[in-house]
């Protein structure tokens, strides 16, 4: 069974702004609602891949009930602590030109409820994969993730981690199976200048990343397609279709959704790898999380990019 841990997830409030004024009022010609969260959108496309999964979390007042009532409505499975005070929250997505955001802080998450969501983690077991991903919210330590991965340690768990900066380091000593960072994290881990952006160029990072403990490296790399580096250090390419960019948000995570799929299904590393970047190109042409027509139309184009020789 695969399960994601979400700490901090929110109502995605998205407007569709005829203009964007500082200091006027402003009118939107369109609004949408979406249950946000990188462990809930990766839930959300695993459920489109017929792949079993449990989303567990932290979750809080009228917006968390929302959030609950909304996952259990696509058919994702839910284990969320609730909390006494607060709400989860939200973060709203004003959509014009430019893509601006702002995100909610989010609750106060007390120690108890903290040990909650450990005691429901600790049945986790052999064959088990946890995905630990998205931000960790002020009020829990910053090392949330190395917790939760000394803790359930020598059981036979997968760990897969999808984090920047310290959070993905700090954890290669627990040599997860997965980590999947895009090419601009990996060039500041290393301090590049300027920051990579193909495959070929982030191929030594993510060779230096699997030397330091990750098992699997898979990197996006937008447009340019993505890369990885097995287990056994060999090297894999993927391209990318050609989209119409529609929402970045949650193409990361449907990478991460349709790596962990395919490679259960296939232990094929070159599928698993182009499923992947067909899951990401999917999302990103998507105004939410990908559904499986649209997955299945770009990996028979990603097919055809292959087999014409044009990866």
């Amino acid at each position: 069974m695969i399960y994601t841990v979400t700490l901090n997830p929110a109502i995605d409030y998205v407007m569709y702004p005829l203009s964007l004024d500082m200091g006027f009022t402003n009118r939107s010609k369109q609004e949408e609602i979406h249950v946000g969260g990188n462990g809930i959108n990766i839930c959300c496309l695993l459920n489109e891949l017929d792949t079993p999964n449990v989303a567990l979390g932290i979750a809080a007042g009228f917006t968390g009930d929302y959030l609950i009532k909304r996952l259990q409505e696509k058919g994702v499975s839910c284990n969320f602590v609730r909390l006494d005070k607060g709400n989860t929250r939200i973060n709203v997505k004003l959509n014009g030109i430019v893509m601006t955001m702002v995100n909610g802080m989010g609750p106060k998450i007390p120690q108890s409820k903290v040990d909650e969501l450990l005691a429901r983690i600790d049945y986790l077991g052999e064959g088990d994969t946890i995905v630990l991903t998205g931000s960790i919210p002020a009020s829990l330590p910053r090392d949330m993730y190395m917790i939760i991965m000394e803790r359930l340690a020598g059981r036979g768990i997968r760990f897969v981690v999808d984090a920047p900066g310290e959070l993905l380091t700090n954890a290669l000593k627990s040599k997860p199976f997965l980590i999947k960072p895009n090419n601009h994290e990996v060039g500041r881990i290393f301090g590049m200048k300027p920051l990579p952006e193909t495959p070929a160029e982030v191929m030594p990072l993510a060779h230096k990343l699997h030397e330091m403990g990750a098992q699997n490296v898979l990197v996006s790399c937008g447009s340019h397609g993505a890369a990885l580096v097995d287990e056994n250090g060999e090297e894999h390419v993927a391209p990318c279709a050609k989209i119409k960019l529609v929402n970045a948000t949650g193409a990361g995570d449907s990478m991460v959704a349709g790596f962990l799929a395919t490679y259960d299904k296939t232990h094929d590393y070159d599928r698993a790898l182009l499923f992947s970047s067909a899951c990401g190109t999917a999302t990103a042409a998507s105004k939410g999380i990908a559904k499986r027509s649209t997955i299945d139309r770009i990996v028979a184009r990603l097919d055809k990019m292959v087999a014409d020789g044009e990866a």
